[in-house]
């Protein structure tokens, strides 16, 4: 039996990422200024935690929104940046404390600059307090005149898709930019390659090409991979909220930003047909090769609520994007496809129905971490390469596992093991284990110089190993009957801070501290940042954080 892509290429379930995104789940919550028990907190029952993100209405995040984009002139000045650089407004996060994070991008000359993120720390008083950047290097090129032909560049692109699987002849799409994700900024191509790579998988490839010399700086996949009753594979008999009465019913949750589960009935593009029944009782809870099944539907739409659920009542994220505004999801995609995607191009999740299109992969840890890798794009945009990209991954595995924890299914209780519900591997194991993630076969239990060159999903083992740690400590232990034994790196006891904790220490980093090029050394400061502002610069999770970080060798 072959190995399935799915485990071993970046474009493979819990192992697509990118850097294009959007997304959502619900709207509402708290307005502008008020603060109550939906703020989370790192335990039940407990007091809000000041520096923990508040909710916003969609009024009061319009209206920040705009008010930073109305003061772009004197934040750059303030920054100190050019005359050729203005700043574009992408999101805006207030704290309880009423501390607001402005997250920008940035143009020159009026191109876009990749890399060139940054995040504006300011305090309830308006006081600054501090910028995390994506690149310190100042901001500018010799000459905004290409020496390379963009059909030059195009070819480049077209060829580097084709080692994907592609047969696309022409890119779907090129522009000028300014390249600023590593070393000295340049002025660049950015060319987009469609159509299927090998495995049937969407191809949405971004090639970044030097307009001076022709050299290919950075490329990046951008397909990521994503009441009634159901009577689901995974996850048992659970509650949907549909829509409908009588003897009509959809797979559309309209208390979840407008969510919609459709039916490809194998085919590979367009939407699909809307879920329909007239008893609003979905599914069987076994799977079949039948296209119209409904059973993978009734999965993949209690992933998807789940996953809006979690990041609602955990970190008071209404959506994807934070906007209120639902995802949705295609069941029953291809043939045969042993995959599921998250595309931002089209705002959705995809399911393949797996070998002999009866092992839909629609569990619950897949739909939560291919729908986290909305939400990195919607916020740090963290580059799917290197170590900025096993970071990707390993954030999509902790929300992923976050969200098995938070459903709390009797038939898939929460576990540190990523895919184990959908037997890629034909033997029963998971795909990936947080506490030894070199258990697959692959992945990085530790930091070292040369993690970076790994597949994503191997170098992500670094950023789960760490998670495990700061959540349950080193050693030997079992949690929901599953036995776990985690060493460190320099034979160190590591003791966890419970996953509440860790989880909100991630989020903070990743929502405020992490850019587009964040790698582990960088990830280490901005989680203490995150624990300094949740706990303290002396409490015992910064000292935790501390501690995990030394455990994975990142120091």
């Amino acid at each position: 039996m072959t190995t399935p892509r799915y485990a071993r290429h970046k474009r493979s379930y819990l192992a697509i990422a990118t850097a294009v995104a959007a997304g959502a789940l619900l709207t509402g919550g708290l307005t502008a200024g008020t603060a109550s028990a939906q703020v989370p907190s790192d335990q039940a029952g407990q007091a809000p935690l000041a520096a923990a993100p508040t909710t916003l209405s969609a009024a009061a995040r319009t209206s920040l929104i705009q008010k930073a984009q109305a003061d772009i002139a004197e934040t750059g000045r303030r920054l100190g940046l050019g005359a050729k650089e203005k700043l574009i407004v992408k999101d805006v996060v207030r704290d309880v404390d009423g501390t607001v994070h402005t997250r920008y991008e940035r143009t020159y000359a009026g191109l876009p600059v990749l890399g060139g993120d940054l995040v504006v720390h300011t305090s309830k008083a308006g006081k600054s307090e501090g910028v995390t950047k994506a690149t310190k290097a100042a901001i500018k090129v010799a000459s905004l005149k290409a020496q390379v032909t963009p059909a030059k560049a195009e070819k480049l692109a077209v060829s580097a898709a084709r080692t994907l699987g592609s047969t696309k002849s022409a890119a779907d799409g090129a522009r000028k930019v300014v390249w600023a994700g590593s070393g000295k900024p340049v002025l660049a191509y950015e060319t987009v390659v469609g159509g299927l790579q090998d495995d049937g998988t969407p191809n949405q490839l971004h090639v970044i090409t030097d307009a001076a010399t022709g050299k290919k700086l950075f490329e990046y996949q951008g397909i990521e991979n994503a009441t009634g009753t159901g009577k689901t594979l995974y996850s048992g008999t659970v509650e949907l909220t549909t829509s409908g009465s009588g003897s009509s019913y959809t797979l559309t949750d309209a208390s979840r930003g407008g969510h919609k589960t459709y039916n490809l009935k194998h085919g590979t593009s367009g939407t699909g047909t809307l879920f329909t029944d007239a008893d609003n009782t979905w599914g069987t809870g076994a799977a079949s090769s039948d296209a119209n099944d409904q059973t993978a539907a009734a999965d993949a739409a209690y992933g998807a609520q789940e996953t809006w659920d979690f990041y609602k009542s955990t970190f008071n994220r209404t959506g994807i994007k934070n906007d209120g505004v639902g995802a949705y999801s295609r069941v029953h995609y291809g043939s045969n496809y042993v995959n599921a995607f998250w595309d931002d191009s089209c705002f959705c999740m995809t399911y393949g129905d797996g070998s002999g299109n009866n092992h839909p992969l629609t569990a619950l840890d897949v739909a939560g971490h291919e729908m986290s890798h909305g939400v990195t794009s919607a916020t740090a945009g963290l580059n799917y390469s290197g170590e900025s990209g096993g970071l990707n991954e390993g954030t999509s595995d902790i929300f992923g596992t976050g969200v098995e924890f938070y459903a709390d299914s009797a038939s898939d209780k929460g576990d540190y093991l990523i895919g184990e519900k959908i037997d890629i591997n034909g033997d029963g194991s998971p795909l990936r284990y947080m506490d030894k993630p070199s258990k697959d076969g692959g992945s990085a239990d530790y930091w070292s110089s040369g993690v970076g060159n790994k597949d994503v999903h191997y170098s992500s083992g670094v950023a789960n190993h760490f998670f495990y740690l700061l959540s349950e400590g080193s050693g030997k232990k079992t949690i929901n009957g599953v036995d776990y034994d985690s060493p460190t790196s320099d034979g160190s006891t590591v003791t966890g801070i419970g996953r509440d904790k860790a989880l909100q220490i991630w989020y903070k980093a990743l929502t405020t501290y992490f850019t587009s090029t964040t790698n582990y050394k960088q990830a280490r400061a901005g989680t203490l940042s995150a624990a300094s502002d949740l706990y303290g610069a002396d409490s015992t999770e910064y000292k935790a954080v501390a501690a995990a970080w030394s455990g994975v060798n990142v120091s």
